[in-house]
């Protein structure tokens, strides 16, 4: 059996298990011991294993993830290091509109815009209420509204998570496929920026490289929040509603 403590996940694609060992045959003329690892081989391992999109099942290294805190404290409770993860994209897979998706992220982009960090919105299904921005705390000033056309929406997401210039950035993507995705998670981890997507509710069937998945439906009159994919996070769904 191998040892779980060296078991990691690079992607939702599946498992990177270490490499099973060479047994020599037992023979009089081969009593060979296996070769100590070097040091330094150790030292690019350990390395490995610092990178956020790396984790080790059954570790505690949720300190290890660089996490904007939601502002919700059940939702940060289920969350791997306390918050939405920088360098990621996080989905939201929306049943219909207005049904609290956009409330889930007011206070970490109140939290980012006051820490002078500018947030894009890219091509938004409606008019932002800025009244009620501002009433939630965020910082209309570093608030940037981009309305791209529908061939463009993907490139200027892409752009702006990978300037580094932004702490957040929100796309509407009623249409995207798995490579489009990859590069838009790429760009996250090259600039250090947090990317809110929002998509319909079916492309919960899909495959996707974001490093966390919210299905967000309703259910007798009150929305429910669930955890399909989180990076750093194994086991069942969990729900939690929406106002906790």
């Amino acid at each position: 059996m191998f040892n779980q403590t060296q078991e990691f996940i690079a992607d939702e694609t599946g498992f990177a298990l270490p490499a099973w060992p060479v047994v020599a045959p037992k023979s009089a003329s081969s009593k060979m011991a296996a070769p100590a690892r070097a040091p330094r081989d150790e030292a690019a391992l350990a390395g490995v294993l610092q990178h956020p999109g790396v984790w080790r099942r059954r570790s505690s290294n949720a300190t290890m993830i660089d996490a904007q805190p939601s502002g919700l404290a059940a939702l940060d409770a289920l969350l791997p290091g306390g918050g939405w993860p920088r360098g990621a994209l996080c989905e939201f897979l929306v049943e219909h509109d207005g049904i609290g998706e956009c409330a889930l992220v007011l206070p970490a982009l109140a939290a980012l815009t006051q820490a002078r960090r500018r947030v894009a919105l890219i091509t938004p299904p409606y008019l932002p209420y800025a009244p009620a921005l501002a009433a939630a705390g965020v910082d209309l000033q570093q608030v940037v509204q981009i309305d791209a056309g529908t061939p463009d929406t993907h490139w200027s997401i892409e752009q702006c998570l990978r300037s580094g210039c932004c702490g957040a950035v929100l796309g509407w993507l009623p249409r995207v496929d798995y490579r489009e995705l990859r590069r838009l998670q790429l760009a996250a981890e090259s600039g250090g920026t947090i990317g809110f997507m929002f998509r319909p509710l079916a492309a919960a069937n899909e495959a996707s490289p974001s490093a966390l998945r919210l299905r967000i439906t309703a259910a007798q009159g009150e929305p429910r929040i669930e955890l399909l994919k989180c990076r750093g996070r194994v086991g069942s769904a969990a729900c939690m509603p929406s106002g906790a």
